[in-house]
């Protein structure tokens, strides 16, 4: 039992990364499944289109799919264009929230479609048919490319050996997808150590409170969605009562739709009066009435876990 309960709370510790892993390693294997069962080159002049559509066109796909089951998504666009919202839409401070969050929300949504064409390039097969459909992507690694004709390189993905005669004088097509496979893996690995390293320079709280921060906001989620679920149980009994038994509903006292709207404003952290989110922050505020209230954060990126904890 002790066992179960340490797994289970290193599942809950690393949730994130253990969600981008199985996210990539299911990428991958779609990937796999794609390219030895559906993917078959026309060998002809349809190579290009037919090559660079099943590397591309699934991993747009999956971004547009990591955008819909993203709830930040929705809690970022949700009421957005109401008419109570439109001057505070109008505010520069709020498009470059906006915008902020929407290339965060990007890069994290971009963990699958990355995977898919670094995969993909690694495999070849995608590359190796899209690019024997140009005469120029042959120039620019193989010098001596004017001894093949452009319905040899057409073929060249059906033709093994036309394919390692090619490789042995210049560099193949499966080489060039392979190297740039690796400079993409690369590329994104520095990227995402770069990033992360700067946001925790720029952190405004050290490390042990940001760590104490993260906790208090996943145990905020759990229990808002405890009460969330009570409440509308016992709102939804009372109503239900009523109907069946023809009589008056008791007092009830529920969320109005301006407290709704406070506790979903993005969250932006102020040194001056930390809040730990817009929920504490409604509660210390006299429930959003004070002047407190309304006044900017500074920092965004640092804290994004915040609003992400409050999406999920």
């Amino acid at each position: 039992m002790n066992r179960l309960q340490k797994a289970v709370d290193f599942c809950i510790r690393h949730q994130t990364t253990l969600s981008y892993s199985i996210v990539s390693l299911l990428t991958a294997a779609s990937e796999h499944i794609f390219s030895s069962v559906v993917f078959k080159c026309p060998c002809n002049s349809g190579n290009m289109l037919y090559g660079y559509s099943f590397l591309l066109a699934p991993a747009f796909i999956l971004l547009l799919l990591g955008y819909v089951v993203s709830a930040r998504t929705w809690r970022l666009f949700t009421g957005a264009c109401s008419p109570e919202k439109h001057l505070q839409c109008c505010s520069w401070r709020t498009w470059a929230r906006f915008c902020q969050l929407l290339v965060l929300m990007t890069a994290k949504t971009s963990v699958a479609p990355l995977t898919w064409i670094a995969v993909s390039l690694l495999g070849a097969n995608f590359y190796e048919c899209a690019a024997s459909g140009s005469s120029m992507t042959a120039s620019l690694f193989c010098k001596n490319n004017t001894n093949y004709s452009q319905d040899q390189l057409f073929k060249l993905p059906c033709d093994k050996e036309l394919s390692e005669k090619m490789s042995s004088e210049c560099l193949s097509f499966q080489a060039q997808s392979q190297l740039i496979g690796w400079f993409l893996i690369a590329s994104i690995m520095t990227a995402a150590l770069t990033s992360t390293c700067v946001s925790h320079c720029c952190s405004p709280v050290i490390y042990l409170q940001l760590k104490f921060w993260k906790i208090y906001s996943r145990k905020e989620h759990e229990l808002f969605e405890t009460k969330a679920k009570e409440h509308a149980t016992k709102l939804a009994e009372r109503n239900t009562n009523c109907f069946f038994e023809a009589t008056d509903p008791p007092p009830f006292h529920t969320p109005s739709n301006e407290d709704w709207q406070k506790i979903s404003i993005l969250y932006t952290f102020n040194s001056q009066d930390q809040y730990y989110s817009m929920i504490h922050k409604y509660v210390s505020t006299n429930r959003g009435k004070s002047t407190k209230f309304k006044e900017e954060g500074q920092d965004f990126a640092v804290l994004d876990f915040v609003d992400e904890a409050q999406a999920s």
